[in-house]
């Protein structure tokens, strides 16, 4: 009898990359057409595990799945997962940690430069066809300025050592981050308020959660040098959208470039969408051919480990393996 694998969403054009490999477990996909919270509910019932890109999985879909052993994201961050509900259900739940590392710190430096540089406004256009180099605000040197690190995971320990090789000064925080979770050369900041205050640049490498949602609010934009600039490649929802555009409409700090944004995608009257000291890229910073083909394997090899008994390597919860109802069934 075939396992049934349901995929929510995909931001690739086809799953042969899944077919092959949930092969080795007779797996069947079956995938949403829009994804919306009715349809996977819907189709819930008749999964043996889950696939999910984007979408946000609903509880109550885990909650009407009895034979949903494995909820496997394609990516890093969970927040679109109930992963507590998961949990009590017996489910494991997933993820690809090492997903985009290099990807998404190119295109930070990316960001980074070009806002610093001030590309789009020195851009060759029709309209500009005066050769021109007026730009809004002075160029700074990039070399010796500081580049802040809000979160220190994988993908930001992938940046450093681009930042290092620009001459850029980095310094880091996360709660509970020593010295020695840096390498040399990354410095670790007292709390946020300290970062913010030095840093010519901020970028967010943090999960969303409970505790980071609109962690960059009013006050953290007061605190920010009004010559500095912040960048997000994280999750659109660390930021209060509202407080960064009235920071940019008064000065408060010189620009921002966006990846995400809170909702994507965001509206076509969204004032970020039209300032010339903003740039914002469809999320796209984790996109490369080679990324994508390693992600849509290693989630579907997740599914596979678990369908086969055996515990996946990056098992998010843990604990769940110590339960009664623990629906992994060992091989």
């Amino acid at each position: 009898m075939s396992n049934r694998i349901l995929i929510t969403d995909i931001a690739w054009p086809d799953i042969e990359i899944e077919k092959e490999v949930l092969a080795a477990v007779d797996g069947e996909p079956v995938i949403a057409g829009s994804g919306s919270p009715e349809e996977i509910i819907a189709l819930a019932p008749q999964a043996d595990a889950i696939l999910t890109c984007w979408k946000d999985v609903p509880a109550e879909a885990l909650d009407i799945a009895p034979n949903c052993r494995i909820v496997s994201r394609y990516g890093i961050g969970l927040d679109n997962i109930p992963v507590d509900r998961a949990t009590e259900l017996g489910m494991l739940v997933t993820n690809v940690p090492d997903f985009c590392l290099e990807e998404v710190s190119d295109h930070v430096m990316a960001l980074l430069l070009a806002t610093a540089r001030q590309l789009l406004p020195l851009a060759r256009t029709p309209e500009r066809s005066d050769w021109s180099r007026d730009t809004p605000r002075p160029i700074p040197r990039v070399r010796g300025q500081t580049l802040g690190l809000i979160g220190y995971g994988n993908i930001a320990g992938a940046l450093v050592p681009k930042a290092l090789g620009f001459g850029l000064r980095v310094i880091a925080y996360t709660p509970r981050l020593s010295s020695q979770d840096v390498p040399a050369g990354v410095e670790v900041a007292e709390d946020l308020g300290a970062l913010l205050e030095a840093s010519d640049y901020v970028t967010i490498h943090c999960p969303l959660t409970d505790e980071t949602a609109h962690m960059i609010n009013a006050e953290a934009l007061e605190q920010m040098k009004p010559s500095a600039l912040l960048i997000n490649t994280s999750r659109g929802g660390v930021i209060d959208e509202g407080a960064l555009i009235r920071a940019l409409e008064e000065g408060q700090i010189a620009g921002a470039a966006l990846d995400v944004t809170d909702p994507e995608p965001p509206a076509a009257d969204n004032p970020l969408l039209n300032m010339e000291n903003v740039i914002v890229t469809p999320h796209a910073a984790f996109y490369s051919v080679a990324a994508t083909a390693d992600l849509a394997r290693k989630a579907a090899e997740n599914v596979v480990t678990v369908l086969k008994g055996e515990v996946p390597r990056t098992l998010i919860n843990t604990k769940v393996l110590e339960q009664d109802n623990c629906r992994l069934e060992k091989g």
